[in-house]
């Protein structure tokens, strides 16, 4: 499922040259000699890897994207890889050793990543001019559910979702679920993780799960393979808005190209092909700048779920 990484080589090499400055011959390091060295390091970089967590088909996304590092690749000077990682878990620690450079995280994955690997964010979603999202509770058309509530009174019904870190597709349902009086999650529900959003939906059309949470409308996602998904599939309900998903970059990456992957993501507002491949990636319609602030209300949410996942 996933494509296999390749170490940065070229990551040890900017870490390597952390200690840019030069002796002035008063013991002192000039901050101009200091910056020339930032710049020395930035040169060792000659390649840069972009990892992914498909909310659909693996090999699909993985395909998909490729147009996406190409233009990446003109626009910064260097060749740009985009590596699909099984899961959040994968590419934050991918992201921890320094072996993926950016990394396309969801809200919960970025608040995490950045706990446990100093990323930073620098960019987020947006759709439709929107940058937060709602999660979706979806049903089988003739299920007897008809209320999210209804989720918290009756126990053993199988869960659907993407990812233990997806945002839509655990996290904030399951935050919900418990201020309707769930008391442990593990126990109310039969919990299955499906790798995808489509999958998780999918799993309704198999009759392998009562109900499955994902980003709003993931049915989306099934209209070519499944074109009366609409009507097969209902939505339930829906939680509180969540934060966009992030762009956001790995903790030791020379600040000046931070700066420029920015800048480069930022110049595809205007250019429809790359606003056509982040759409067919995850839904993206356009690209806004994100600050560290925006996610407070996850870390809210994120608290209540940090123990579990820590394990």
């Amino acid at each position: 499922m996933a494509t296999a990484l390749t170490a940065c080589g070229e990551g040890d090499d900017a870490e390597g040259g952390a200690d840019n400055g030069t002796d002035d011959g008063n013991g002192e390091d000039t901050a101009e000699e200091e910056d020339g060295g930032d710049e020395e390091a930035a040169e060792d970089i000659d390649e840069l890897i972009m990892g992914f967590v498909p909310s659909q088909d693996a090999g699909e996304i993985a395909d998909t994207a490729q147009p996406l590092a190409d233009r990446l690749s003109e626009e910064l000077g260097v060749d740009v890889e985009a590596s699909v990682m099984v899961d959040y878990v994968g590419l934050i620690e991918a992201m921890r050793t320094q072996q993926v450079d950016i990394g396309f995280l969801p809200p919960f994955g970025f608040v995490q990543a950045e706990e446990r690997a100093g990323v930073e964010v620098i960019l987020k979603a947006e759709r439709h001019g929107e940058t937060s999202y709602k999660a979706q509770y979806t049903v089988p058309a003739d299920s007897h559910l008809e209320s999210v509530e209804q989720l918290a009174e009756e126990e053993g019904l199988t869960w659907a979702y993407a990812d233990d870190l997806s945002t839509s597709g655990f996290l904030f349902p399951a935050s919900q679920q418990k201020s309707f009086g769930v008391e442990d999650i593990d126990s109310h529900f039969i919990r299955t993780t499906t790798g995808g959003h489509d999958n998780a939906l999918i799993a309704l059309y198999d009759g392998a799960a009562d109900f499955a949470t994902t980003f709003d409308d993931a049915r989306d996602n099934l209209a070519d393979e499944f074109p009366d998904v609409y009507d097969d599939l209902r939505v339930l309900g829906y939680t509180d808005p969540i934060p966009n998903d992030t762009i956001s970059v790995r903790s030791d990456l020379p600040d000046n190209w931070k700066e420029d992957i920015k800048a480069a993501f930022l110049t595809f507002q205007d250019d429809e092909e790359m606003l056509e491949v982040l759409d067919e990636i995850y839904n993206w319609t356009g690209i806004a700048e994100a600050s560290t602030e925006d996610y407070d209300v996850v870390r809210e949410v994120f608290a209540e779920f940090e123990d579990e996942l820590s394990e």
